[in-house]
C-alpha cells in the first residue's frame, strides 16, 4: 500500500478462472461540449500523445463498436479504429491491455452527435494509467501527461486523479466498492459513460488535477478569482490557452482515509468552490441505494 492510496485487487471467478476485475488506477478525462467530427482529429492526437507515452503495446486491444467483441488490435484493428474514427457521424471507442481482466492502461471514447439528445450531452474521452506507472514515473510525469493531452483537446472541463477502475458495461461490478467508495473519498468512480448524455459544460467532482474550461472558469472570475478563493497551502491554480485553468491539489494524488481522519481538506475547499457548477445527476451504481449515492457525490461538501 502507498502512503498516498491503497491498494485495491478484487477478482471474480469466471469459469475455472480468477479474473482481475477492479483495481485502483489514475483516470485521465475530458468533457468537450462538441460533437465527434469537430473533435475527432483532436481526439486521435491526444490518443496518439497517450500511447507514445504508455507504449505501443499497452493498449493490445479493442472493443467491436457495433459488436461489443474484443479483437486483437493489430494493424487491421488500427485501420479499422480510423475509418470507424473518420467516417461516422458519432463514434464509440473501447482500446484495452485485456479483453478479460482489469490490468491499468485503457482508453474509452465517446463522440456524440450532439443536436440528437434532448438533454446537455457532450463528448468525453478518457485516458487509465495503472498506478504501477506513476510509482515509476511519479506524479510530475503523470501530471505532464496531462497536461499534454489537454493541450491537445478542446475541453470545457476534465480531471486526473485515482480512480477505482473496472468495467463500466459489466453489471453488478460496483457492488463490492460501496464501503471503500466511503471509507477513500479520493477514489473516483468513474462515469463518463453515464455522463455524456447530461454534463454539458458542468464539472464532473473534484479531483487531483481539475481542468476548467468555459462558462465555469469565467463564472469563476477566471484564473484570478478562482485563485483568490483557495487558499489550502498545496493548491496552485496555473492558466492554460484559451482561457482555461488546471487547479492541482498537491504533489501527489491522495485517496484519504476516513477511518484515520484523512478527510483531504484541499479536495473540500475546491468542492465548495465549485459547488453551483458541479454535475450531480449521476445514476445509482449497483450495490449503491439512492442515498448511498447522493451522499458519494457530496462526499466533499458535507
Amino acid at each position: 500500500m502507498s502512503e498516498h492510496y491503497p491498494r485495491i485487487r478484487i477478482d471474480t471467478l469466471f469459469g475455472q478462472r480468477r479474473l482481475l476485475r477492479i483495481r485502483e488506477s489514475v483516470s485521465i478525462t475530458f468533457y468537450m461540449k462538441r460533437s465527434h467530427q469537430e473533435v475527432v482529429h483532436a481526439v486521435m492526437r491526444a490518443m496518439e500523445v497517450y500511447r507514445r507515452a504508455v507504449g505501443p503495446q499497452a493498449l493490445g486491444w479493442y472493443a467491436d463498436p457495433y459488436s461489443g467483441d474484443w479483437d486483437e488490435l493489430d494493424d487491421k484493428g488500427w485501420a479499422y479504429i480510423q475509418r470507424h474514427m473518420l467516417e461516422e457521424p458519432a463514434a464509440y471507442l473501447w482500446l484495452s491491455e485485456s479483453p478479460s481482466e482489469t490490468l491499468g492502461y485503457e482508453f474509452t471514447y465517446d463522440g456524440l452527435l450532439l443536436e440528437v439528445y434532448e438533454w446537455d450531452p457532450a463528448s468525453q474521452v478518457s485516458f487509465f494509467l495503472p498506478t504501477e506507472y506513476l510509482e515509476e514515473h511519479g506524479p510530475g510525469r503523470v501530471r505532464e501527461l496531462a497536461m499534454e493531452l489537454a493541450a491537445e483537446l478542446p475541453f470545457n472541463s476534465g480531471h486526473a486523479g485515482l480512480c477505482f477502475h473496472f468495467p463500466e458495461t459489466v453489471l453488478g461490478i460496483t457492488r463490492p466498492i460501496r464501503d471503500l467508495s466511503f471509507r477513500y473519498p479520493g477514489l473516483d468512480i468513474p462515469g463518463a459513460r453515464s455522463a455524456t448524455s447530461s454534463i454539458g459544460t458542468r464539472v464532473d467532482g473534484v479531483h487531483w488535477l481539475s481542468f476548467l474550461g468555459q462558462p465555469v472558469l469565467g463564472e469563476r472570475g477566471g484564473a484570478t478569482g478562482l485563485r483568490a478563493r483557495l487558499h489550502s497551502p498545496d493548491t496552485t491554480v496555473q492558466e492554460l490557452n484559451g482561457e482555461r485553468a488546471v487547479v492541482t491539489l498537491g504533489t501527489w494524488p491522495e485517496a484519504g482515509d476516513t477511518e484515520r481522519g484523512h478527510t483531504l481538506p484541499a479536495y473540500r475547499e475546491l468542492a465548495r468552490v465549485l459547488e453551483p457548477w458541479l454535475y450531480m445527476d449521476r445514476p445509482i451504481e449497483d450495490g449503491f441505494s439512492d442515498e448511498d449515492m447522493h451522499r458519494w457525490q457530496r462526499r466533499f461538501l458535507d
